[in-house]
């Protein structure tokens, strides 16, 4: 569906995304005691492992456009408290399209003896609607077993009946740090609905056949593979062996598509758009009197999307087809909200009514996601943005966001591909990468220390681009939240005093200051001496693990550039005893500069710090030289000021 993805993701819907790896169906013949048994797990499926599948098998009937039976098993043995997600078991569903049946979910000791059962009656039946999804269809049962004592094992059967559907979401054949004893994946279905897989991260080919009805049959089969070890800041999507599959004729909500190619499934979008996507004549006329005396139609662009700004909010509401047609233009014009497909609809009828072309674009919103596939037709999209085809560029809006800039769309959506829907159907398109100099964050820190030790200080900020739409986001926040944000993310020594005076926002530049005081703002008072760290904030809060080997790429979430100019005013009475050294820094995309002056006349010591990573995406090769360079970053911020009383 394309709603705009929460960032904060929940445990509980983690959990769900997650037991979706798994699911199989009970054979006829009992499984042998031995599978639910721990000792019987060989050691070498054990080691870097936080849970082991014993035993695990999926097996889907695909009878027609948008009708299948999923049949589900799963027996999974959890080794330690970081595999107790393994026993929550949570599905998800709509009470028009999905029914289940056979639900049980069981707990085993280590010797394979039954602690405890859980049937339908006994999970919790809830919407799925929370956050910024106010209404929905869609449901949820859920129910978690409390694990005491490890290892212990824990099986899930159960049968779901799909009346509607596009695809299926992936299925993982193992998460990180999970070994696989045996898991099969099976697919049954009618030829004439053309069916397409894709693997990801692993090799393997299904076996073939057919059924006495004449439908294909494929079933892929892993044994005794070992866990994944989990290296620090990696994108699960790089590691972790999935398969994707798909069928070329599919029925949602009882409309009818064809998904065979990305054209046809931009005509079946198209098709759901055509009757929701234009004003009534009267409100057209209105619009243009609106924009009559803007000369461009870039310009005429951004006054009417300041005003879809202005003048509505956010609101997601997914009934029925709602979570792939939007609300009508004339409905989020006259109540003032909508979703992200919704708005962007909104703002497309805005444009049409003065004249100016608009796709609409569907898109995978979500930081450093997975890039979409041009080979494999396959939806996998969550939000919806708008592109406008200018003469001389193109311009991309994001109609979710009240406070972003005309034509910036940020991380969430940018340097990705993209399916506009136009009028012969879909067409990637890519939406634009931001360079470091889109991502600026400015730090101005006054500090005057006292002959005690301590300091009163005054933090000024300006930021662009992502840190902005961040600052923007955390101005939501409760106060001793945002405290609590700007002090970590920053490394902000705790002060005795913290006042965050309200921020402003002018030309795309969002601003604050805070006030701050310390009791004791030196690191060590001996004597007549003061050892400072003669900085109020770390551009770089931290580095990364050594990891010689590194097989995946490091992501930063953005290309960034990051300053800091610091004024230290010493004490009456107090000098420079030693000065930092100036240092530069650099490694294959990024570096870092520290330069420190002292004023002896005024005795101030002022210093200016760079940090920039022109690159997000660093290669696995270059982790080295990454973690090596971040650590003498560290090393630099962490260099001492030391000040002395005159003699």
């Amino acid at each position: 569906m394309f709603y705009k993805k929460i960032r904060k993701v929940t445990t509980a819907l983690y959990i769900f995304s997650f037991l979706l790896i798994f699911k199989a169906y009970s054979q006829e013949n009992e499984l042998p005691k031995e599978v639910f048994i721990a000792n019987n797990i060989p050691d070498s499926l054990k080691e870097n492992a936080n849970s082991v599948i014993r035993y695990s098998n999926v097996s889907f009937n695909i009878k027609g456009p948008g009708i299948a039976r999923v049949k589900w098993h799963n027996i999974v043995t959890i080794l330690n408290e970081k595999g107790d997600r393994e026993a929550v078991l949570e599905m998800g569903y709509n009470r028009k399209f999905d029914t289940y049946s056979s639900i049980v979910m069981r707990a085993y000791d280590a010797n394979g003896v039954v602690l405890k059962k859980y049937h339908k009656n006994d999970m919790y039946d809830g919407s799925a609607a929370g956050g910024s999804t106010l209404v929905t269809d869609e449901r949820f049962l859920y129910v978690k077993h409390t694990v005491a004592n490890y290892p212990t094992t824990i099986e899930t059967e159960y049968e779901e009946d799909i009346n509607s559907f596009i695809d299926f979401p992936p299925l993982e054949f193992q998460n990180l740090e999970q070994s696989v004893q045996k898991a099969s994946i099976e697919v049954t279905i009618d030829p004439a609905l053309g069916f397409r897989y894709k693997l990801s991260n692993i090799k393997i080919e299904p076996s073939k056949g057919k059924t006495q009805d004449g439908f294909d049959d494929f079933v892929w089969t892993i044994k005794n593979k070992k866990a994944i070890k989990k290296e620090d800041y990696v994108l699960p999507w790089k590691v972790i062996p999935k398969i994707e599959f798909a069928v070329n004729k599919f029925n949602c909500y009882g409309y009818p598509g064809d998904f065979s190619t990305w054209q046809s499934f931009g005509q079946w979008l198209q098709g759901l758009y055509a009757d929701v996507s234009s004003l009534s004549p009267e409100r057209e006329a209105e619009i243009k009197k609106m924009t009559d005396s803007i000369k461009s139609d870039k310009e005429k662009a951004k006054f009417l999307y300041s005003y879809l700004q202005k003048s509505t909010r956010y609101v997601s509401i997914q009934l029925g087809i709602g979570g792939y047609k939007p609300f009508s233009a004339t409905f989020v014009d006259q109540k003032k909200y909508g979703d992200c497909k919704a708005l962007a609809n909104y703002m497309f009828a805005l444009l049409k009514a003065v004249n100016i072309k608009a796709y609409p674009a569907i898109i995978r919103g979500e930081i450093n996601s997975e890039p979409e596939d041009i080979n494999f037709p396959y939806s996998s999209f969550n939000h919806e943005i708008l592109c406008i085809p200018f003469k001389n560029d193109t311009t991309w809006l994001d109609c979710t966001m009240n406070y972003a800039e005309f034509g910036k769309i940020g991380p969430f959506t940018e340097n990705r591909m993209s399916l506009i829907v136009t009028e012969d159907g879909g067409k990637f398109v890519n939406t634009p990468k931001s360079k470091m100099t889109d991502n600026k964050f400015i730090a101005d820190a006054n500090i005057i220390l006292n002959a005690e030790g301590g300091s009163k200080a005054v933090l000024k900020i300006a930021t662009t681009g992502w840190y902005r739409e961040e600052f923007y986001e955390v101005s939501s926040f409760k106060v001793d939240e945002q405290k609590e944000y700007f002090l970590t993310r920053n490394n902000i020594k705790q002060p005795s005093e913290f006042i965050l005076n309200p921020s402003n926002d002018n030309a795309g530049v969002r601003d604050l200051s805070i006030n701050l005081e310390y009791d004791k703002f030196c690191d060590i008072l001996a004597g007549d001496k003061q050892f400072i760290k003669p900085k109020l904030i770390d551009l770089c809060p931290s580095s990364v693990p050594i990891n010689e080997n590194r097989k995946t790429d490091y992501f930063f979430e953005h290309p960034f550039q990051k300053t800091c100019n610091t004024t230290i005013a010493l004490p009456t009475g107090f000098e420079v005893e030693t000065l930092p050294a100036n240092q530069s820094l650099k490694f294959t995309y990024g570096s870092y500069d520290i330069k420190y002056v002292y004023d002896n006349v005024k005795n101030i010591v002022t210093s200016t710090a760079q940090f920039n990573i022109a690159n997000h995406v660093i290669p696995a090769a270059k982790y080295t030289e990454l973690q090596q360079f971040l650590d003498g970053v560290m090393k630099a911020q962490n260099k001492k000021l030391v000040i002395r009383k005159k003699a």
